[in-house]
Order: structure tokens, then sequence, then C-alpha cells
């Protein structure tokens, strides 16, 4: 069992870490909420394990993952509470040891790769950053069809990774020399990771970085199409964090995509509104995929909806 003082310590890496995350997951039942505070700091402490501390070699890092990993899979005893009470939701929930494994994998990639060539090759990534991260919150909400609901939920972490990837491209350039735009996006639009490296903006990016925002919409549309297989008490916390993030892309429009000179970020206030429209939304027509295309800041795109889902890739615009 989870002790008070394992889910209080998540709890604050998730509060202090996740701001978009977390307003979403302060509308998830109890018991779903105490358990997604802790995946969400199993995963944050996942990431200082690979990047939190600069004076340790990559083989260092390695010896610390692999550390991890055993301790997440109670192969031997956790000294980090945020771990131990990982362990125990994992065994509580029968998250697959698989996933555990592929997510850490994805954080072992980090130690040594910093540049994607393909969409492919990122996403094999992403099946450990995000996928699994999905498919292990799926286990946690325990739908009744799982089976029907894990397509989608690994269809919107994506969404949510490559969110992530674009809004950060500059904090990822500045403190880790990491770059997620694909080089095949890039040379597409006549750019390149070394303009990346050096954050440089010009036209040739602002197109790369809208066909990679394209190509997670059509995933978010995939994903909040899944929501209604959700049990009925986790359906508007996950649809609101998908319109959470999704948010993010209205910002890096009105910036005309430059994501390189800055880092765009939702205010308080921002993520508050949004919350209440949803939720009044909601209120008035339950559907998860008609209030995502009243509310968020995605568009409409059947057309590009229809070619994500039958060929996984999407025009060059």
């Amino acid at each position: 069992m989870v002790e008070q003082r394992q889910l209080a310590r998540s709890k604050q890496i998730h509060r202090e870490t996740g701001k978009t995350f977390y307003v979403a997951t302060r509308f998830l039942p109890e018991r779903v909420r105490h358990p997604t505070y802790v995946l969400y700091a199993f995963f944050r402490v996942a990431d200082e394990v690979v990047d939190g501390d600069n004076d340790l070699t990559p083989e260092q890092r390695a010896e610390r993952l692999e550390s991890f990993r055993r301790a997440a899979l109670g192969e031997e005893p956790a000294d980090d509470p945020v771990l131990a009470a990982f362990s125990e939701i994992r065994e509580e929930h029968e998250i697959p040891e698989s996933d555990v494994n592929t997510f850490v994998d994805a954080m072992a990639t980090d130690v040594e790769k910093a540049r994607y060539e393909s969409y492919d090759e990122l996403r094999a990534y992403m099946d450990g950053s995000a996928a699994a991260v999905g498919r292990m919150m799926t286990a946690v909400m325990a739908p009744d069809r799982a089976d029907e609901a894990l397509p989608a939920a690994t269809a919107l972490g994506e969404a949510f990774q490559l969110t992530n990837f674009v809004r950060d491209v500059r904090e990822d350039v500045v403190e880790r020399d990491r770059i997620y735009l694909p080089a095949e996006t890039l040379e597409a639009h006549g750019s390149s990771h070394e303009q990346i490296a050096r954050l440089e903006f010009d036209g040739n990016v602002a197109g790369a970085v809208q066909a990679e925002l394209s190509r997670a919409e059509a995933l978010y549309r995939d994903g909040v199409a899944g929501i209604e297989l959700l049990p009925e008490d986790c359906q508007f916390p996950v649809l609101l964090a998908a319109v959470l993030y999704a948010d993010h892309h209205r910002l890096i429009r009105k910036l005309d995509y430059d994501v390189v000179s800055t880092t765009p970020s939702l205010s308080t206030p921002r993520k508050l509104w949004l919350a209440a429209r949803t939720r009044i939304a909601w209120q008035r027509n339950p559907d998860p995929l008609a209030v995502f295309r009243s509310v968020s800041a995605i568009p409409s795109d059947e057309s590009g909806h229809r070619l994500h889902r039958l060929t996984g890739r999407l025009p060059v615009p």
C-alpha cells in the first residue's frame, strides 16, 4: 500500500513540474488521481536520472537508469519514495513489466541520442516515452474495454509528446543539445538540425514546425475519439488534459511558429478559463469529440485525419 508520505512527495513533484497536466489530474476520481500523482512523479524522477546531474558520464547515467529499472520492477529495494510507491502501484494495477521496460529503454535512448532522422525513428522512441505512459494510465483507469481503449491512449500520449517536442525546441537545444524535430521534416522544408542548433529561425523552420503540429493534431483527433471508452468519471479529466495541451498550438501559431526564439507557456488564468469553458461544454453535451472540436485550439480537419489514420503520414504544407 502506498504510504501517505510517498503520495505527498509524488503530488508535490507533479504540482511543481507538470503544471498543465496537474490541472486536469485534479478532476480525476481519487482512485485514479492518487496513482496518477505517483505515475507522473515516476516519469519525472526517471527524467532526472537522465538529465539531472551534469557531472555524470553517459556510462554512469546508464548504470543509474538500470538501478532505477530494477527498483521500479521490484527486483531491488527502492530508497526513493516515488520509486517505492510506483512499484506498489505497478503491482496493484497490474501494469505490464513490458511497458515499464519500454519506458526505461526510451529514457536510456536520451543518454546517447540527441537527433532523429525520421518520424518513424522518433515514433519508436515515443513508444516508450509517450505511448507506454498512455498504456500505464489506461491500466490505472481500468476501462471495461481496455483493448479497444489502448490505441486511443497511445495516440493521445504521442500527441501530448509531440506538442511538448515542438513547444520545447529552444529549451531542448539550450539545456540538453537535443533536437526532436525529425531531420526529414526539416529538410522537406529547406531547414536542418544545424540551423535549429544555431537557434536560427526563418520561414523554412516555420514550415517544419507547422508540419509537426499538423501531425500532432491528427493524433489528438484519434486520441480524443477514444475517450468515450474510458470510465465515465475519467472522461472529462482526460478530455481537459487534451484541451490544455492542445492550447499550446494556439500560442505557437501566434508566434508564427517561432519556437526557436522563445518557449510558449500557458498562464494559470488561461488554464482555469479553459477548464471552466470545457466543463460548461461538457455539461451541455458529454461527447468528448464534440466538446474537443468546439473548445480546443485544434482545427477540425477531417481530410488530414483520414490521411493520418490510413498512412501515418501527413502532406507537406
